[in-house]
């Protein structure tokens, strides 16, 4: 937990961020440059996605995450290694709030481990919902999993950007209405199951985060057994939360952490690694013959290819729905 529930965690972070402003000059560049990216929408049935090209997105987008690579480069989120200009906003005595230099929503911040710590969301995901609810003012929290977008595989850390900046963040109930299938439903909690043609993900809400929790901990199990694999599974989490409703968690369970077209030949390659924001409808690119490349169909193309198959996805649902 936050230490202390009267801080106006929101409003201190716009605050942080109004200062390093001034005081930062690559930040402030890069906020500068923002306002004048170019974004492509596509419309498909009921929903929206995003091609957003943002240059100063390179290092994120094309990191190396091989144990190699990671091993050779002085990790950016310890202290020890950030920006002296750089301020924080302590949260707890294990998390950070600091601004992102390389921004994708108008406002955006990396929440960070204080130590050097695995990227991980088990044991951590009771943090992720009380920052979800501390920042929900202004900020949807956001997970990368450390083979499903992260290029900090090797520092626990979280996310925050602007609320309903992100198309899922407003188009979720029409999401959910049209293409979701109801696994669990209780008088305080709803877990459903949704394929919208191009993603597939879990929904959990509730205005109760112990019912979350132990969703979340049987959804995990089951993607774990499933997954079969030594590392975490694949996955993205946006958290949501809203005054009335509660927390909204999505999640997003992946196939793969980069598409074919990321590895295709020139002519045919598009360099767009989906981590979360990307699921939640907003792709970035950092090259413009990229952004120029694609369209409605080589999009979806790309987010259906790392998110789970048909199959996998079904067997998931069954296999959670029996643990529920």
């Amino acid at each position: 937990m936050s230490k202390n529930k009267s801080i106006d965690y929101a409003e201190l972070a716009s605050e942080m961020l109004y200062q390093q402003k001034s005081e930062w000059k690559q930040l402030a560049d890069n906020y500068s440059s923002l306002r004048k990216i170019e974004v492509h929408a596509f419309n498909y049935d009921g929903f929206e996605l995003k091609i957003q090209f943002n240059p100063e997105r390179k290092a994120s987008i094309a990191a190396k995450i091989d144990e190699e690579s990671i091993k050779e480069r002085a990790c950016f989120l310890c202290k020890e290694n950030r920006p002296k200009v750089q301020r924080e906003i302590s949260y707890n005595e294990n998390f950070t709030l600091l601004c992102n230099p390389f921004p994708v929503f108008p406002e955006h911040f990396t929440f960070t481990y204080k130590r050097h710590s695995h990227q991980k969301i088990s044991g951590n995901f009771d943090t992720f919902l009380c920052v979800s609810k501390d920042l929900a003012k202004k900020y949807t929290v956001m997970y990368n999993g450390p083979r499903a977008g992260a290029s900090a595989p090797d520092h626990a850390h979280f996310q925050v950007g602007t609320k309903y900046y992100m198309p899922i963040d407003n188009e979720f109930q029409l999401l959910k209405n049209k293409y979701g299938e109801v696994l669990k439903y209780t008088g305080n909690l709803t877990i459903t199951g949704i394929n919208d043609g191009i993603r597939k993900y879990i929904a959990i809400e509730s205005a109760d985060k112990e019912p979350i929790k132990k969703a979340f901990q049987s959804l995990y199990a089951v993607y774990e057994n499933i997954a079969n694999e030594k590392e975490e599974p694949r996955m993205n989490i946006i958290g949501l939360y809203e005054m009335e409703a509660g927390w909204r968690i999505i999640i997003f369970p992946r196939s793969k952490h980069r598409p074919s077209h990321y590895y295709a030949k020139e002519d045919k390659r598009i360099l767009i690694s989906p981590a979360t924001v990307d699921m939640g409808g907003v792709c970035v690119t950092f090259l413009e013959d990229d952004f120029n490349k694609v369209n409605k169909d080589n999009l979806a193309e790309i987010l259906r290819e790392v998110s789970l198959g048909q199959k996998e996805f079904d067997n998931f649902k069954s296999a959670l729905a029996r643990e529920l």
